[in-house]
């Protein structure tokens, strides 16, 4: 079992930047590839971003390419989204959520473990 627990969320203004922050606990981090996902009222929950176990590759929705970074830290069992120049339409609730699997990692599918989620609320 891996245990997620998500931090930073909060309001911003439009054009603003926010930190997100995904603690870990439980089966070793550092063997589980990393997502974040976000889900609007209405909306279903859709992929963000994605970085494996060591960190050697990342990507991005098309939306949030050049605006959003994801990094981990081993050492400190934690993954974390920057956030930056924020628009409207970012505001959702953002999950972060661990993966045994080397593929379709852009997929929900393919995570075992999910946190509670974080709100980020962008005002315009």
């Amino acid at each position: 079992q891996v245990q997620l627990v998500e931090s930073g969320g909060g309001l911003a203004q439009t054009g603003g930047s926010l930190r997100l922050s995904c603690a870990a606990s439980g089966r070793p981090f550092s063997s589980y590839n990393m997502g974040w996902f976000r889900q609007a009222p209405g909306k279903e929950r859709e992929f963000v971003a994605f970085i494996t176990w060591s960190g050697g590759r990342t990507a991005y929705a098309d939306p949030v390419k050049g605006r959003f970074t994801i990094s981990r830290d081993n050492a400190e069992n934690t993954v974390f989204l920057q956030m930056n120049s924020l628009k409207p339409e970012d505001t959702a609730v953002y999950y972060c959520a661990a993966s045994s699997s080397i593929t379709k990692l852009a997929t929900r599918e393919a995570y075992d473990y999910w946190g509670q989620g974080t709100q980020v609320t962008v005002s315009s």
